[in-house]
């Protein structure tokens, strides 16, 4: 699978783009704040539907213009297929596959798979525990079309339960024969979400570990340790006991939705005793494995889109990473660089197919 075109109206800072791909290393070069970051997310975009560094759409589309146009046409199995993403300001997002529109977006996940490596990849350790629940949620999300669906569920349920907390407050009433439903359908959806995380933990551990070593080239022990909000409760009981203070705060308190992926370094946490290095190299490692991953799981190889990812790993790190992409078991490759001399160089030392984007200003 590769994406062998994309163009773009009013996208961000492009009124227009266009541009036809090889299958191996592609290079958006060019100075900082022209565009290159987002011609990635334009990428993820056909992917995943969304962009991956605003949730807002809306804010995608051009100032001063009423919409913007993503298209991108993959090679995958033998046959060519055209996506199409469209927003007009204020209206219902539109995402088409070879001209057929989606009943639900969350059809599409999982078909074109991709893996962005990003600065703002640091979040992941010093961002909040949604961060972390997304990077779990995202990598299962593209093979399992049930855990989707039940996280999609738990979400709807979850707002529907916190909305009658609310009331409550505001009523100064209680129904617990209401909140028992919202409840009921809560465990069913949270205990199939929490099973289904940590059997994917268990799979991906062991890959992530084996990144790790191979990038920091040292003994250390990384971990991942999933942290569940509910402890050695049944959910049924959590929810219970939790029920005053979730009617004092008015949300719910405990369950998936709260829980966390603690990193850790030789038993200590990543995010307060380890060096920037090692929390780089850590964030590495998950990025790979993630790739590994989905690889394994859906036997396609991802696309891997790399931002701006030299200036932000010392020279060792990412002569090591690029030794790793250029090899037979990956795929599609997008790179973003400022020094267009550096980065062919690099590419052609290492033979490795490549065709350069000069990005300049609109």
């Amino acid at each position: 699978m590769f994406l062998r075109q994309l163009s773009l109206i009013n996208f961000k800072n492009y009124s227009e783009f266009e541009a036809i791909f090889i299958n191996k290393v592609n290079c958006f070069v060019g100075n900082n704040g022209l565009g290159k970051t987002n011609l990635l997310d334009a990428i993820h975009y056909l992917s995943f539907c969304k962009s991956y560094f605003n949730s807002l759409d809306g804010q995608n589309i051009k100032h001063n213009e009423g919409f913007f146009v993503i298209n991108g046409q993959f090679y995958k199995s033998g046959d060519t297929i055209e996506l199409t993403c469209g927003l007009k300001r204020n209206q219902k997002k539109v995402f088409k596959k070879n001209k057929k529109e989606y009943d639900r977006l969350s059809e599409h996940i999982g078909q074109f798979p991709i893996v962005m490596i990003s600065p703002g990849d640091s979040e992941l350790i010093n961002g909040s525990s949604e961060n972390r629940r997304k990077f779990i949620d995202s990598i299962i999300s593209q093979y399992d079309k049930v855990f989707l669906d039940k996280l999609i569920s738990y979400n709807n349920v979850l707002k529907q339960r916190n909305a009658l907390l609310k009331h409550f407050f505001e009523s100064r009433s209680y129904d617990s024969e209401t909140i028992d439903i919202w409840n009921e359908q809560l465990i069913s959806y949270g205990n199939s979400i929490l099973e289904i995380r940590l059997d994917f933990l268990k799979k991906f551990i062991p890959l992530f570990n084996k990144f790790y070593q191979f990038i920091s080239d040292s003994e250390e022990l990384a971990s991942l340790i999933y942290s569940n909000s509910i402890g050695d409760k049944s959910f049924k009981v959590a929810l219970i006991t939790s029920l005053a203070r979730d009617r004092a705060v008015q949300y719910t308190t405990i369950g998936p939705h709260k829980d966390d992926l603690d990193f850790l370094l030789n038993g200590f946490s990543l995010k307060k005793f380890a060096s920037q290095g090692q929390q780089k190299s850590f964030l590495l490692a998950l990025k790979l494995a993630q790739f590994d991953f989905i690889k394994e799981q859906k036997n396609i190889k991802p696309l891997l889109l790399l931002d701006d990812v030299y200036d932000k790993l010392d020279e060792t790190r990412f002569t090591k990473l690029l030794e790793m992409v250029s090899s037979e078991n990956f795929g599609q490759i997008f790179i973003t660089d400022t020094h267009p001399e550096r980065i062919e160089k690099l590419l052609n030392d290492k033979q490795i197919e490549n065709k350069i984007f000069i990005i300049s200003s609109n």
